[in-house]
C-alpha cells in the first residue's frame, strides 16, 4: 500500500513537469524577460573639469568696479552739496550785504537830504557875515546913545538872525567851521580836506603852511565836507 502512494504521487508530478526540456527552457527565459528590464549598454561615464579662478576674478572684478561706481558717486554727491552749500553761503552774504547798502543808502539819503538846500542857505549866511563885518568895531564897542541906537539894535538883530539860523541848521547836521580860530594859541595849519588856498604869501608871524587869513568860512553836513572854507596860506620860502 506504502508503494502504491509512492507511484501515485511519482505520476503527478511527471503530468506536472513539462515535457520537453527545450520548452520549459524557452518559457523560463521568456519569463525572465518579462520580468528584468531592458538593459542598455554600458558606456563609460567621463567627468569635466572645469577651473573656477577665472569666474572668481570676474566676480571680484564685478564688485571691485561696483565699489568703484559707488564711491563715484558718492563723490560726485558730495561736491554737489559742497557747490550747493556754497552757493547758499554766498546768496547769504550777498543778502545780508544787499541789506546793509540799503540800509546804508537810506541813512545817507536822510542824512544827506537837505544838502542841495544847505548849499542854497550859504550864500545868505556869508551874506550875515559880510553885513556885520561892514560895521566898524569902533561905532560897536561905543556906548549906545540916541544917535548909535539903530546901528546897534540893526547889528543886533543881524546877529540874532545868524545864531538862530545857524543854530536851527546844526540841528538838521549842518555846522560851520572857521579856520581862522586860534588852537591852543597858534594858526591852524592847511588842510586840503578842509580848506582851499585862494592864495599864498609870506608872513613873518607865521610858518609856512599856517592859515593866515580866512575869506569864506567852511561848513559841514554830517561830517561831510559841503563847502571847504577859502584862505591864505603862508608860503615863507
Amino acid at each position: 500500500m506504502f508503494q502504491r502512494t509512492i507511484l501515485r504521487q511519482a505520476q503527478a508530478a511527471r503530468s506536472i513537469l513539462p515535457t520537453s526540456p527545450s520548452t520549459a527552457s524557452l518559457a523560463l527565459r521568456r519569463t525572465t524577460q518579462q520580468r528584468l528590464p531592458a538593459l542598455r549598454p554600458f558606456a563609460p561615464q567621463t567627468s569635466r573639469f572645469f577651473s573656477t579662478e577665472k569666474e572668481t576674478k570676474e566676480g571680484e572684478n564685478a564688485e571691485a568696479e561696483a565699489e568703484n561706481t559707488d564711491a563715484k558717486k558718492l563723490e560726485a554727491k558730495e561736491r554737489e552739496v559742497i557747490e550747493l552749500k556754497d552757493k547758499y553761503l554766498r546768496q547769504v552774504a550777498e543778502s545780508r550785504n544787499q541789506v546793509e547798502r540799503n540800509k546804508r543808502d537810506m541813512d545817507a539819503a536822510r542824512k544827506f537830504a537837505i544838502q542841495g538846500f544847505s548849499k542854497d542857505l550859504l550864500d545868505s549866511i556869508d551874506n550875515l557875515d559880510r553885513a556885520l563885518l561892514a560895521v566898524p568895531k569902533e561905532q560897536l564897542s561905543a556906548p549906545k546913545t540916541e544917535e548909535n541906537k539903530s546901528l546897534h539894535e540893526l547889528v543886533e538883530g543881524l546877529e540874532m538872525t545868524q545864531r538862530i539860523l545857524l543854530n536851527t541848521l546844526e540841528k538838521h547836521g549842518l555846522e560851520r567851521f572857521d579856520p581862522g580860530q586860534l588852537v591852543e594859541g597858534k594858526a591852524q595849519k592847511f588842510d586840503a580836506n578842509l580848506h582851499e588856498a585862494t592864495f599864498m604869501a609870506p608872513s613873518a608871524n607865521h610858518e609856512d603852511g599856517d592859515v593866515m587869513y580866512v575869506q569864506s568860512k567852511g561848513f559841514r553836513l554830517n561830517g561831510r565836507v559841503l563847502r571847504a572854507a577859502k584862505v591864505g596860506v603862508v608860503k615863507n620860502a
